[in-house]
């Protein structure tokens, strides 16, 4: 089964070839081909609507650390503009040197997955149980929400994930429903009883490396690795959350409303989440 997994992975040229940082650090974006048109940050084509860096440190707590789509960014050979603009103009490698700038950290694996794998992932496990505390009718993410926890298939999960014009945190809300269904899917693929089902096995195995795409140098052991570190970072010992935010709704002019991060408080941040320094729990956010 190992050599026929590693056969189902896709390779892109994505890492940067910097001096590697201490810890191991993984970089996961969510992509989506929308095919024509121009988004409302003067973007077109695909997109990654969900970007995580996943880190390893050598002592200390894992780090699970949603990055904002509209992140405020100098692009390297573009100039300021938001994040995912990076993927849209120049694909794995330019995102991954825009976050090594924007974190001090070398990506040492890239990871990304289509928006269809999300929804093929958790159909695979059964469903994920999700939980948001106001009601939802949102036509551009389709998902309708009413208040509460409920069982999710695959179709609303990725809406669930996706949702953000409907949230009062908008993309901030969005990163924490990122995480909840990261680690929902997390917790139902871990489950001991999925040892007993090998054709459920299979199929998790097939949804979810059908639609992977991850560095030259990655392969099924490095995604095992990168399973474990998932799961230590939404366990009680790990960290997750955001970098601080000084201003969710900043406009610099000619790019619309952007995420910026706190410059004040960003780079003692970044040094934490790469020596294992942070306190295990949730991080970051908006700043009071």
């Amino acid at each position: 089964m190992l050599v026929w997994a590693n056969g189902k992975i896709q390779h892109v040229d994505a890492l940067s070839g910097a001096s590697s940082t201490p810890g191991q650090t993984y970089l996961l974006a969510g992509s989506d081909a929308r095919g024509e048109g121009i988004s409302e940050d003067g973007t077109e084509g695909a997109r990654t609507d969900t970007i995580l860096l996943l880190h390893k440190p050598r002592s200390g707590p894992v780090s699970l650390i949603s990055l904002p789509r509209d992140t405020f960014v100098d692009i390297p050979g573009k100039g300021p503009a938001k994040l995912n603009a990076a993927y849209s103009w120049g694909g794995a490698p330019l995102l991954v040197q825009t976050v090594e700038g924007l974190t001090g950290l070398t990506v040492d694996h890239y990871v990304e997955i289509g928006f269809s794998g999300v929804e093929g992932i958790v159909d695979a496990v059964g469903g994920v149980d999700l939980c948001l505390d106001y009601d939802v009718d949102d036509a551009r993410s389709e998902l309708v929400w009413t208040a509460g926890c409920h069982p999710a298939d695959g179709h609303t999960a990725l809406a669930f994930s996706r949702m953000r014009y409907s949230d009062p945190q908008g993309d901030i809300g969005r990163a924490e429903r990122q995480r909840q269904v990261i680690g929902a899917v997390g917790k139902k693929a871990a489950d001991p009883g999925l040892l007993l089902k090998p054709g459920t096995q299979v199929s998790l195995i097939d949804a979810g490396l059908g639609s992977l795409v991850v560095d030259q140098e990655s392969g099924i052991i490095d995604l095992g690795r990168m399973a474990l570190a998932f799961r230590a970072a939404n366990g009680p010992e790990g960290v997750t959350g955001t970098p601080p935010i000084s201003d969710p709704d900043y406009r610099p002019g000619g790019i619309g409303s952007t995420v910026r991060l706190d410059p004040d408080l960003s780079p003692a941040f970044w040094a934490d989440v790469r020596d294992g320094d942070l306190t295990p729990g949730v991080v970051g956010g908006l700043e009071p």
